[in-house]
């Protein structure tokens, strides 16, 4: 295995000057991840806050426990008693088998700078993944794509579920499941890791009783050995611990989505788009009624409603609901990040671009409580390069970083024009000007004899240039027929490298590759020492 960096710059403008450092974003962070002080005064800060460690060390062994952890898992989680350890966080939405790549790709970037920080700071650092159980969309978790001849196909689990419930809450029919499981690897060539891929999966999926279940022990088959902490924020013991944070939610409610709403338009006003589309009025908060997950605002004379009109509290109400049934409340994702800093002793939080865009606005939301925003790590991303398809990019000399960023179409127009071939595009456009030339004669006379004759020979014009047109692209498809095994070798590195037009991570699950190199793959790639000077790695196996 070999691991190269390769560099680039966001598309979001927010997120590309955040990691380059530049003094326009400063203001909207409380650490510079890139200043050694930072993270010592990070660590003393938490020193200074209280936390439920005890208890909160109960609930991740009871939840890690039955998610079938490893003993590396359980130190760490002991760890967390001791007042000097703090944790590195990130967090993702339960996906089947993970989802998209870039979820295990947070996951290698929480165990890599945990480590680092451990070793610079000399104090226990622990990873810690934040499960989202809460979370209510189903539609973006119950599904992957995978590689059919040369297109990504979507491959959705056919399951009944209530999809206004969280995750977390989901029936789990694993008849179904199981059944997804095998159109999945319908689409496999059968390696020597094929049988027993699958069958960890399987038995994963027979013991797994919610969705969330399905994907924790999934993650811990493919760490075991990193010390990876997994909790899910809907867990009803996590939010026992949380009820007094519930509480000072709604004690400043209105003062988080006032500070916010003000943040994300000042931020507008600076020119960097932002996609988190809040209001003043929103409450940042979900109540859980009949099995549903309703979003409350406020109205103008303080009640907390559903957007629906579904339910209508005080802000008694809300906090006696807190104090007693803190289970029923959840969090979006501005208090989310507010309810992690309570719960836990972030040193630091590693995000994605999109995460990155919308913390820019949550500053004035952690000061509120009189916290402090823990510094923000742009997490690591990968492009992963099988062997064969390693090959091929050298055979046709395409740089790997360009077809990461750009896809190899532009090669592959590059190549057609060097088949020793006049090019066809080249050649229609010359005849094309020819015979406007010796048509132009009879355009002037046509033009001599009155405007409707004009107009004639202006449309007989057209007619012969949409002819040849039409010939240009004949004669096209036919020089892509006579290399046609040659043009597919592009398409399909152009669909490795960038799926529907965006990073590999994005669409690709993990499937293909625990299926080539085994389930220990994603393991072995966090087992190498990597920079987060770098952001992107290509992966060659």
């Amino acid at each position: 295995m070999r691991i190269d960096p390769i560099n680039f710059s966001d598309a979001n403008p927010l997120v590309a000057d955040y990691k380059a450092d530049n003094k326009s974003v400063h203001d909207k962070f409380d650490f510079n991840p890139a200043n050694e002080s930072d993270w010592l005064k990070r660590a003393e800060d938490i020193q200074d806050n209280h936390y439920k460690r005890e208890e909160l060390t109960e609930v991740l062994t009871q939840l890690n426990d039955r998610w079938n952890a490893s003993a590396p898992t359980f130190q760490n989680i002991k760890k967390l008693e001791d007042k000097r350890t703090t944790a590195i966080v990130a967090g993702q939405q339960a996906g089947l088998l993970t989802g998209p790549l870039y979820t295990v790709h947070k996951i290698i970037s929480v165990l890599q700078m945990a480590k680092l920080k451990e070793k610079e700071l000399g104090s226990p650092v622990v990873p810690v993944f934040w499960i989202a159980g809460e979370d209510h969309d189903f539609a973006e978790i119950n599904h992957i794509y995978m590689k059919n001849n040369q297109s990504m196909e979507k491959l959705q689990v056919d399951t009944e579920v209530n999809e206004k419930s969280s995750v977390s809450d989901l029936i789990f029919n694993d008849h179904d499941v199981i059944a997804w499981l095998d159109k999945v690897f319908n689409h496999l060539q059968e390696t020597e890791y094929t049988s027993s891929v699958y069958s960890s999966f399987k038995d994963v999926i027979k013991t797994s009783s919610s969705f969330t279940d399905f994907f924790a022990k999934v993650i811990h088959k493919l760490f075991p050995r990193e010390g990876l902490i997994l909790l899910d924020a809907h867990d009803r013991e996590i939010r026992k611990l949380e009820g007094s944070y519930f509480k000072e939610m709604v004690y400043h409610n209105e003062q988080i989505a006032q500070s916010v709403y003000s943040s994300e338009q000042k931020i507008k006003q600076e020119g960097y788009p932002i996609s988190l589309f809040s209001s003043a009025n929103d409450a940042n908060l979900f109540l859980h009624k009949d099995g549903e997950r309703v979003l409350l605002v406020r109205d103008e004379d303080g009640f907390f409603k559903g957007k629906k009109g579904e339910v209508s509290l005080s802000k008694d109400d809300l906090l006696s609901l807190a104090e007693q049934e803190p289970w029923r409340l959840s969090n979006n994702v501005v208090t989310r990040p507010l309810m992690q800093e309570l719960l836990l002793p972030v040193l630091g939080f590693v995000g994605g671009p999109g995460e990155i865009n919308y913390w820019a606005a949550l500053k004035p939301a952690f000061h509120t409580l009189n916290l402090r925003m823990p510094p923000v790590i742009p997490r690591l991303s990968f492009t992963l390069l099988d062997r064969a398809s390693d090959k091929r990019l050298r055979d046709y000399e395409i740089d790997v970083g360009a077809g990461v960023q750009q896809g190899t179409g532009p090669n592959k127009l590059n190549w057609i024009a060097t088949l020793g071939e006049q090019p066809i595009d080249k050649l229609a456009e010359e005849m094309k000007k020819e015979i406007e030339n010796i048509h132009k004669p009879l355009r002037n006379k046509a033009a001599d004899l009155g405007p409707d004759m004009k107009a004639l020979a202006d449309k007989n014009l057209e007619y012969i240039h949409q002819s040849i047109g039409f010939l240009q692209k004949r004669m096209l498809k036919s020089t892509e027929e006579n290399y046609e095994r040659e043009l597919r070798v592009f398409d399909e590195l152009n669909l490795l490298l960038r799926p529907g037009g965006a990073l590999q991570e994005r669409m690709w699950s993990i499937v293909p590759w625990v299926n080539m190199y085994g389930i220990d793959v994603f393991e072995r790639v966090c087992s190498r020492e990597l920079s987060f000077d770098h952001t992107h790695f290509v992966v060659r196996f």
